[in-house]
């Protein structure tokens, strides 16, 4: 019996407990009732806010369990945690200690899956990266299926995969806290301070990323940043084979002059990489690391001069009296916002702020000073981006706004041509989103009805 057919019969009859109703939940909700589990979901939303997804859960005959005290009872055979939620939480532990088996559908997903599997997580780079080697697998005639952190939870299409093909994630830090399983190819990007609003300490942050190569085999491969301290070090204490980017320091992926090489081997000219940013030649070189055994260096040109870039990362929304409006909602930390800055050499009109991740702001003081002639804040963060850019000595124009609305406005009136105009929040998006999508979406909806 494969290991997707085991899974089933096993779970068949049991008391399930999913814990979070959200998009990427609603899969496994309904993957579950299918293969016979008694489920029950736990969202902190009340029915009327579940609206349409309520009742048809509900005509499943899965067990609504809502509102503000949703975990109080936490309670099943198995549990599947939120990637969003800590192990360490207090209904958690009660549960577990009562004899919950606590999963996530990513652990299970590791534990079932017959394709070979590459993992990609970072704190900056990880979706392009992810979804370079997903297109640069295809493109090369492979059966390949995206997932994780984007696309569809690919626990409920295990049963689709064959063993020769390749699933390509990309994990969170969230999603790897708790794994106890490493993918075939594991990439690390970078890690720079990121999620201390959720992580108990930057050490911990660190660990959960490292966790991707903790049960990997001597066969694996671990792709490390070269040029990031922190990777460097998981690197030297890897139990598989270790392939170094980088563009700034010594690696097996370098560059010269205006190419990238594997070892010696020239592999592509970066005057054919389509997306724009020193940032994606990063990318690049990343995704050449994972798939240079696989990919050959033809195909890998052909993706870079097509691949146009993923929506939310320096997304050409406009061009509105010689003014580009540019969606970059994606940029949730300082470092990001600073490495989308890099990217343009003409002024921008920057729309910044949102929700604190509990991470130091200094460092986007000078870039901000460097590059933007107007600054527009909005949400939690403001004050403190305005503070680092003051630090600088320098003044910069600045708007505080309370609306999406205004700040679109705003930065019509601010921008002359030959200007840009970028949303690059440099904060999550919590404060008034969902996620960093549904801020992108508005962000465009406003730019298009200019």
């Amino acid at each position: 019996m494969c290991k997707v057919a085991q899974f089933k019969e096993n779970i068949k009859g049991k008391n399930v407990g999913v814990i979070g109703i959200g998009i990427s939940n609603r899969p496994l909700i309904k993957y579950l009732v299918a293969a016979g589990a008694d489920v029950s979901a736990y969202d902190r939303k009340t029915e009327e806010q579940l609206g349409d997804i309520a009742h048809e859960l509900k005509a499943l005959g899965v067990k609504l369990i809502l509102g503000e005290n949703y975990l109080d009872n936490l309670s099943g055979d198995v549990i599947f945690k939120t990637p969003g939620m800590r192990y360490d939480n207090p209904a958690i532990l009660k549960a577990e200690k009562q004899g919950s088996v606590i999963t996530s559908e990513m652990e299970v997903f590791f534990e079932i899956c017959p394709a070979n599997t590459i993992a990609v997580t970072g704190s900056d780079g990880k979706t392009t990266t992810t979804t370079l080697i997903y297109t640069m697998l295809k493109e090369a005639g492979y059966t390949a299926h995206l997932g994780g952190n984007i696309g569809t939870p690919l626990m409920t299409k295990a049963e689709e995969m064959n063993v020769g093909d390749y699933a390509i994630l990309e994990l969170s830090s969230f999603q790897l806290h708790t794994m106890k399983k490493s993918p075939h190819i594991a990439v690390i990007t970078n890690i720079t301070p990121n999620h201390l609003d959720w992580h108990i300490d930057y050490q911990e942050y660190i660990d959960a990323k490292k966790n991707i190569m903790q049960y990997q085999n001597e066969e694996d491969i671990l792709v490390v940043n070269a040029g990031n301290q922190e990777t460097k070090k998981i690197g030297e204490n890897a139990c598989g084979k270790v392939r170094s980017f980088s563009s700034k320091t010594d690696a097996l992926v370098h560059l010269n002059k205006d190419k990238i090489f594997y070892g010696d081997e020239e592999i592509l000219d970066i005057k054919n990489i389509k997306i724009p940013g020193k940032h994606n030649i990063e990318n690049y070189m990343t995704a050449i690391a994972a798939v240079y055994d696989l990919v050959d260096k033809d195909i890998i040109n052909k993706v870079a001069r097509e691949f146009g870039g993923v929506p939310h990362r320096i997304e050409l929304v406009r061009t509105i009296d010689g003014v580009r409006y540019y969606n970059s909602s994606i940029d949730s930390s300082p470092n990001r916002t600073i490495n989308t800055l890099n990217v343009f050499s003409e002024p921008v009109v920057l729309i910044a702020g949102g929700k604190d991740k509990g991470i130091p702001y200094d460092e986007i003081g000078a870039p901000i000073a460097e590059h933007v002639k107007t600054l527009i804040l909005i949400g939690a963060t403001s004050k403190v981006i305005d503070e680092a850019v003051k630090k600088t000595g320098k003044t910069v124009p600045t708007f505080f706004v309370n609306t999406y609305e205004e700040a679109v406005t705003k930065a019509k009136e601010s921008a002359t041509s030959g200007d840009v105009v970028l949303l690059s929040s440099a904060s999550t998006s919590f404060d008034m989103f969902n996620n960093f999508e549904e801020r992108g979406n508005l962000f465009k909806e406003l730019v298009n009805k200019l």
